[in-house]
């Protein structure tokens, strides 16, 4: 038997040796060995606990000083420390169950608003609504002709292009906001909710349209050359840069309308909606592609509104800044 003063001695003997981080010293070591052989088993489970209660102790330090950040890598859960200490969120439905997506969290999401007038056109009328009017219709038909009717490749084009626009006018006023020292009366944050809305198209088509390797180099180049050219188009004049993003829309609302058409006839299969499209529209758990195309064409639709707006404020002489954005119109 362990006599209870021994125990409290080597107690004793442990926390006066300790090093300050934790770790047991070379005194240390020696007199739990010296013990171990003269006590018998009861003193290695004593010297066994202690030491367990150590390495707990400094464990549990170290994951304090390391900020105690968890990540998942494989298939297990490894909790992986860092000194920045910045912990993932977690987040659940309203039903309690876990929120699985990182690319949008649940306060981004929304039902879709489906009254909107999807047969508005702004009729071009001076020189440069007309060019941008042609600009975009000379781009239709290289795109019928290479995506016929596979309206869901089609459509994993179309969004891989329509993200730019929202992007590049947002990062051009964020670049003015900051250069002029004033706000911008809300238009950054517009235009980037709408690229990002753009977005969340495209990660929902591809999981309906598994794109080939030359559609993704395709991809490649259509967004180069768009990108640069729409940058270009917005630093020369923004009234007409918005102009072809609204014009743009409107071809978006035309080609979603076909693929209504094909869905409708039985020529696409009317698959379940997938499960991204599904928590981000709020859609009803039996959704199907047609409703992810409802809602998506509506999207499109309010696009088609804020930019043909946009360009409408610089005709009259006014800049985005002085008038509110409309933000969270979709």
């Amino acid at each position: 038997m362990m006599r209870r003063g021994s125990t409290t001695v080597i107690r004793s003997i442990l926390t006066t040796t300790t090093s300050p981080r934790g770790f047991s010293t070379g005194a240390d070591k020696a007199v739990v060995t010296w013990w171990m052989r003269s006590s018998g088993g009861a003193a290695r489970n004593a010297s066994t606990v202690a030491l367990g209660a150590d390495k707990e102790e400094q464990r549990k330090e170290e994951t304090v000083v390391n900020g105690g950040g968890e990540e998942r890598k494989g298939n297990d859960n490894k909790e992986i420390t860092s000194y920045w200490g910045v912990p993932p969120s977690r987040l659940t439905k309203e039903d309690g169950t876990e929120w699985k997506w990182n690319c949008f969290r649940p306060w981004e999401t929304y039902q879709a608003d489906l009254s909107i007038d999807l047969k508005k056109h702004h009729k071009p009328t001076t020189w440069l609504d007309k060019f941008a009017y042609y600009a975009v219709k000379s781009l239709r038909l290289p795109t019928d002709i290479f995506f016929q009717r596979r309206y869901g490749c089609r459509a994993m084009m179309l969004e891989t292009v329509a993200a730019v626009p929202g992007m590049v006018g947002g990062m051009l006023l964020h670049c003015k906001s900051l250069r002029r020292f004033e706000h911008s009366g809300g238009w950054i944050k517009a235009l980037l909710e709408e690229a990002e809305n753009e977005r969340m198209h495209l990660m929902t088509f591809m999981e309906v349209a598994k794109p080939k390797w030359y559609e993704r180099a395709l991809v490649f180049t259509v967004q180069g050359v768009f990108f640069n050219a729409y940058f270009l188009a917005y630093l020369a004049s923004p009234k007409l840069a918005h102009r072809i993003t609204g014009y743009l829309e409107e071809e978006a609302v035309h080609s979603y309308t076909e693929f209504l058409k094909e869905l409708d006839k039985g020529n696409i299969e009317n698959v379940k909606a997938p499960a991204i499209a599904i928590d981000y529209w709020r859609l009803p758990a039996d959704a199907t592609l047609r409703d992810v195309v409802m809602v998506v064409r509506a999207d499109e639709a309010h696009h088609r509104d804020v930019n043909h707006f946009a360009s409408d404020i610089h005709y009259q002489g006014r800049e985005l800044k002085d008038n509110p954005a409309p933000i969270g119109y979709h």
